[in-house]
């Protein structure tokens, strides 16, 4: 077995993952698909933390447009991170792999409060753990939880599994044209204002030094090329390797 160049991952999953090829909601595929590509890096012995998004059932910022309360908006963002993090820990139980779902807002009656030494003795004991409800505070995006968790648990590399295969100067579905970068510094990625990542979670990674991997989910066996050091994607860092 080729050894991996990634022990400890921090993979941050969109909530659209949970939709599969629709818009909305949780389609169980599509957990499934999801939770497979988990076990196929788990066989390396990786020990892995996941922060999954909840935009599959709640978008807050066209309710903010609409005049909702920032603050409440993103709390009930919180909330839809939490519904995909159980069913993906169903999902992911029903394949053999022993999860905990720990959450930034206490909620005892369905998961662990998260605890950094508690999360990182989990992975150390061969269970993924799944960073649910954010960070915990309004205002912050799950990039913004995942770039805080990845640095917490002093994971390796931070991939953000997505719908395209890395970061591109245009968005490909619209222009055919787009470039699509193998690699970015950190600082290239800010100042080029690419929409994959918010400011504050670039921001947060580069100046902890946190690799950052932006990769196709759907591309079967992406995530565990990544961990296993081949090249894929677009790698943000400001190391060249």
């Amino acid at each position: 077995m080729v050894e991996p160049k990634y022990r400890r991952i921090l993979l941050k999953l969109g909530g659209e993952s949970m939709a599969g090829e629709g818009a909305f909601g949780i389609h169980p595929r599509a957990v499934e698909t999801v939770a497979r590509e988990i076990e196929r890096v788990k066989r390396h012995g990786v020990e892995i933390a996941i922060v999954i998004g909840g935009g599959n059932i709640w978008r807050g910022q066209s309710h903010v447009a609409e005049g909702m309360d920032r603050a409440q908006a993103d709390f009930m963002g919180m909330l839809a991170t939490v519904i995909n993090a159980l069913a993906l820990q169903d999902a992911m139980e029903r394949q053999g792999i022993f999860t905990r779902v720990m959450t930034a807002i206490e909620m005892r009656d369905v998961a662990e409060p998260y605890i950094r030494r508690r999360a990182i003795r989990h992975m150390e004991k061969g269970r993924v753990v799944i960073c649910a409800a954010g960070t915990g505070n309004p205002y912050f995006t799950t990039d913004s939880a995942a770039a805080l968790r990845a640095v917490e648990v002093n994971a390796q590399v931070l991939i953000k599994a997505t719908k395209v295969d890395g970061v591109y100067d245009a968005d490909p579905k619209r222009n055919p044209q787009a470039r699509r970068f193998t690699h970015l510094s950190y600082m290239e990625a800010l100042n080029l204002e690419l929409d994959f990542m918010d400011s504050t979670a670039l921001s947060l990674c580069m100046d902890n030094h946190m690799p950052i991997i932006v990769l196709n989910l759907w591309e079967s066996g992406s995530v565990e090329r990544a961990v296993l050091g081949e090249p894929i994607g677009t790698l943000v860092s400001n190391v060249r390797d």
